[in-house]
């Protein structure tokens, strides 16, 4: 099995405050993300996501988010493997220090 790459939260939060245009996927349940999301990610439950799959486009890259980055990592290894090109945030919300919405 090919690696995942990752982003740490420190480097999401850099790129961006510098206005980097990112597909962020936010893979936790709805009673977490209601607790609140990084702005402008877009909320997929882990569960949903084979169905949604005609979200994704093989040319862009997406960074997946979970609570811990467990989650997060199954579903990149899963889209992996569909062709897609993921990212996941290492240590996910439990180590994001920026804004939630």
């Amino acid at each position: 099995m090919e690696e995942i790459k990752i982003i740490t939260p420190d480097e999401l939060k850099k790129k961006l405050e510098a206005g980097e245009k990112l597909e962020l996927v936010d893979v936790r349940e709805n009673e977490e993300v209601a607790e609140g999301m990084i702005p402008g990610a877009k909320h997929i439950c882990m569960g949903d996501i084979p169905a949604n799959l005609d979200y994704f486009d093989k040319d862009k890259e997406y960074i997946f988010i979970c609570r811990s980055s467990r989650r997060s990592e199954n579903v990149c290894y899963y889209l992996q493997e569909q062709g897609y090109k993921v990212r996941n945030m290492i240590g996910g919300m439990m180590n994001w220090k920026g804004d939630v919405k």
